[in-house]
């Protein structure tokens, strides 16, 4: 059987498909798995083994779209998070079983429409997403192995990554960024305290990193510490790299965005901030990984509360 998995949109969000994806393979082996995604998502497809075939949505034409589905002769579409495009092309592709949540206008063109009302968060993302696959399967299996992904060589380029910047401790993160896609953060001068008090214990190695359009914030942070024995990293190596280089990390502290999935799918210890609200939450939000390797914490808006969780995470930290 030959099956569509859809989504489309920014890391985190698929990694939060992968799941699915895996348990779709792991029903039956036999099963020819391709999916349909956004560019920026294409190499970690290409490195997972349940993964047989990528589409990559370019967002031009969509005849040349429907084409391009028709020549892989799919036999059912599970459309995790749907839109208009995504759901017409399917349509117009004559994939016989289309199945998706029931929100939005786009659920007309699908064949099978799945009520699940997410924003009453009764479950995580990736939960929601493999509940999905019952549609298809209601026998599925919904375990999944964790850490979902482990690479071969990991090991080797975290040591050559310790080796090229002399580094003897464990590492211990910190990605400031978020790139708009998350709801709450620190401030970059809360974000300094909780480096400095690290850095003064001596105990690890503290790695900032950054993603290759975040030149202009590392070079703020750079400047805030500078004299400092933090290691500045800005990422131009590829998300894979990256990938393997925290999945040897002690932990990784950052928003819930898109670099706090991947380190969760690679099992990473995470320390990850979520905004104060039930949409937003880590709930919803929470890594594919480990949840005992997930610690969670939600920022108030009130200015006292905010700073006595600034001290609670620090303490948290220091005490690793």
């Amino acid at each position: 059987m030959n099956i569509l998995v859809v989504r489309t949109d920014k890391l985190g969000d698929f990694i939060t498909a992968l799941p699915t994806i895996y348990i779709l393979k792991q029903h039956n082996p036999h099963n020819k798995i391709i999916v349909c995604i956004s560019p920026l998502n294409k190499p970690l497809a290409l490195s997972c083994d349940f993964i047989d075939e990528v589409i990559v949505d370019e967002g031009l034409g969509m005849w040349n779209f429907v084409k391009e589905l028709k020549k892989a002769k799919i036999d059912a579409s599970i459309t995790l998070f749907s839109n208009t495009r995504v759901a017409l092309t399917q349509f117009l592709a004559g994939i016989p079983m289309r199945i998706a949540p029931a929100t939005k206008i786009a659920q007309i063109f699908y064949t099978h429409r799945v009520k699940q009302r997410r924003s009453e968060v009764k479950m995580a993302e990736f939960e929601y997403n493999m509940e999905l696959a019952k549609t298809l399967f209601p026998e599925i299996n919904l375990e999944y192995k964790k850490p979902l992904l482990i690479f071969d060589d990991a090991k080797i380029i975290y040591k050559e990554f310790c080796a090229n910047h002399e580094i003897r401790k464990d590492v211990i993160a910190f990605h400031v960024g978020f790139g708009g896609s998350s709801d709450a953060n620190w401030n970059l001068d809360e974000y300094e305290f909780l480096i400095r008090e690290v850095l003064q214990q001596n105990k690890y190695q503290v790695v900032l990193t950054f993603g290759p359009d975040e030149k202009e914030l590392y070079a703020q942070m750079q400047k805030r510490l500078q004299g400092e024995s933090a290691l500045l990293y800005l990422s131009l190596n590829g998300l894979i790299y990256f990938a393997k280089l925290i999945s040897s990390f002690k932990l990784f502290i950052s928003t819930s965005t898109g670099t706090y999935h991947l380190a969760s799918l690679v099992g990473c210890p995470t320390i990850t901030f979520f905004a104060d609200t039930l949409f937003a939450s880590s709930l919803r939000w929470k890594g594919v990984g480990d949840e005992n390797l997930q610690k969670h914490f939600m920022i108030p808006h009130a200015p006292k509360e905010r700073e006595k969780l600034l001290h609670t995470i620090k303490k948290e930290v220091l005490e690793l």
